[in-house]
């Protein structure tokens, strides 16, 4: 029979072998879980989505392709191009408000999605439903004519149309046609609108004389001569057209310009930081990018961040607010 200091001996070394067992367990598991939460908390870890909101083939269609490529360099992961059209770009801003809010699936298309549509479309959204990552482009809106039409200018095309009433103007939106109706009934004139399919359906009624003039998302500068810029539809003046006026100079109306980036409601702040960045240096830096949107698109490059995209939207909001409200649409 073991005596007390012999069970003391073999208690005590036992008691030290389970106790350094236990620690080294833990130190193991607390080991797995710290080599493992970088991999569980990188962003990104799998392919991101951005969602064009309109048809293939378009111009928005084609920037926001080559951005995508652009864009997958800086985040490291692959960039898959999504189209969503309908409504103007609502169907996509609906799709985009109902993703988790975790950075992986984006949209970049017109802020008019998130002014205007929530004023004169039957959508579930406002603009405060989205996370903004900022813009890095404008649509150059206008409206235009051609060379051969007796007016030139925007003070011109309204001497001649009070002698001439019911003068024809193709328009691509409910926006656009609000504004230049808008423009119509402050000067008193006959103006009548004509739904394009976009700037494709616009360009050849208006090259073939069909039309007196129209609305233009920016598809007229690729058209050179053939095209005259009579006022600009942006709240400034355009970069391509210094010499006509802003609708806003004169008339208190614009159209919200900006090219978005945006994604659901609720998205991380750190992660909105990284995609803020990607997205400007993605914008700027990528030479194929920039030489499509100033060379070929003729858009400038502006590049916000998604807090400034944010302050504007209220303005846009109360001018369209009080427009469509003034116009009865």
């Amino acid at each position: 029979m073991k005596s007390k200091r012999d069970l003391q001996r073999t208690i005590i070394p036992n008691r030290i072998f389970w106790k350094t067992l236990t620690t080294v367990a833990v130190v193991a598991f607390l080991a797995a879980a710290w080599f493992s939460a970088p991999a569980y908390a990188a962003f990104p870890e799998k392919p991101l989505t951005v969602v064009v909101p309109y048809k293939a083939g378009g111009s928005t269609d084609t920037m926001i392709r080559v951005l995508a490529k652009a864009l997958a360099k800086e985040v490291g992961q692959p960039v898959v191009v999504q189209n969503r059209p309908g409504a103007g770009g609502a169907v996509g801003g609906m799709f985009i408000k109902n993703q988790a809010p975790d950075g992986y699936t984006i949209l970049v298309g017109s802020i008019q999605i998130t002014t205007w549509s929530p004023i004169h479309d039957n959508v579930d959204f406002t603009h405060k439903d989205f996370t903004y990552l900022g813009s890095f482009t404008e649509y150059q809106q206008a409206m235009i004519t051609t060379p051969d039409k007796p007016f030139k200018t925007l003070d011109e095309l309204v001497e001649y149309s009070r002698k001439n009433p019911g003068l024809t103007f193709a328009d691509q939106s409910s926006l656009s046609k609000l504004v230049i109706l808008y423009v119509a009934k402050q000067e008193g004139l006959d103006w009548r609108a004509v739904p394009t399919k976009g700037g494709g359906g616009m360009v050849p009624m208006l090259l073939g004389g069909h039309l007196d003039f129209a609305w233009s998302g920016g598809v007229h500068q690729r058209y050179g001569d053939k095209m005259v810029v009579m006022a600009s539809c942006n709240p400034d003046r355009l970069n391509a057209s210094p010499a006509a006026p802003s609708l806003s100079e004169k008339y208190s109306i614009s159209m919200p310009s900006m090219v978005a980036v945006m994604g659901p409601k609720g998205i991380p702040a750190d992660r909105v930081k990284f995609l803020e960045n990607a997205l400007r240096n993605a914008s700027s830096n990528d030479p194929a990018f920039v030489k499509l949107l100033k060379e070929n698109l003729k858009f400038p490059l502006k590049f916000r961040t998604g807090a400034q995209v944010e302050a504007e939207l209220p303005g846009y909001i109360k001018q369209l607010s009080d427009a469509k409200e003034k116009m009865g649409f």
